[in-house]
């Protein structure tokens, strides 16, 4: 099993550089840090005593990876979950913040576990999961990422100006897509003729 650090590594060499899509809610971001994170955690790297678009520039990826372990591991406790899933939350986590926890919880819900819809990971949560991941850890984690590729999937229904992230110019998978198949076993990764065909009304 990787260790976690291995994990962030991974995350931020998936996130690539620094990027300020008008289309991402995110805004300025660097490996995978947006500016929003920066200004939480009072990142000020060129020192003109504020945090800016010009310190998300200046972010290292081994600063980045720094955050994602402490930021969106650690603090949000994602070491309780069952290591079947703690890599896709963890990508996930860094990708949309507590949804990737919410996601989650809905997915253990719909198992049969009552658990509270809430982003934080408690007691509760950490039972189920646990629970789900001893009945059939390998399904448990193709679940989770097949909830979470439908969840990008809606949010490109919802919002048209993040379907580019769902789906290529040339109408093949986007990165939101391949990104959450990277954590489902090829047998449920879908075909191209079936991704289109969900595509099909973003026309």
């Amino acid at each position: 099993m990787p260790s976690v650090e291995d994990i962030a590594r991974e995350i931020a060499a998936r996130e690539g550089g620094y990027v300020n899509d008008p289309d991402d809610p995110g805004g300025a971001t660097n490996h995978g840090v947006t500016l929003a994170t920066m200004r939480r955690l009072g990142i000020d790297l060129d020192g003109d005593g504020r945090v800016g678009a010009s310190d998300v520039k200046r972010l290292t990826r081994a600063r980045a990876e720094q955050i994602f372990v402490e930021e969106y591991f650690r603090k949000p406790g994602l070491g309780l979950l069952p290591q079947a899933v703690q890599a896709s939350v963890f990508d996930m986590y860094v990708n949309a913040g507590a949804e990737a926890v919410r996601l989650l919880q809905r997915l253990l819900n719909d198992m049969g576990y009552a658990v509270a819809v809430d982003g934080v990971i408690g007691p509760q949560t950490v039972a189920a999961a646990i629970a789900a991941a001893e009945r059939a850890p390998d399904l448990f984690a193709d679940a989770y990422g097949i909830a979470r590729r439908d969840y990008y999937y809606a949010l490109a229904d919802r919002r048209p100006a993040s379907r580019k992230f769902a789906r290529r110019r040339d109408g093949g998978k986007g990165g939101w897509i391949l990104r959450a198949e990277e954590f489902i076993s090829p047998r449920f990764h879908l075909s191209a003729a079936e991704h289109r065909e969900r595509i099909a009304a973003w026309a």
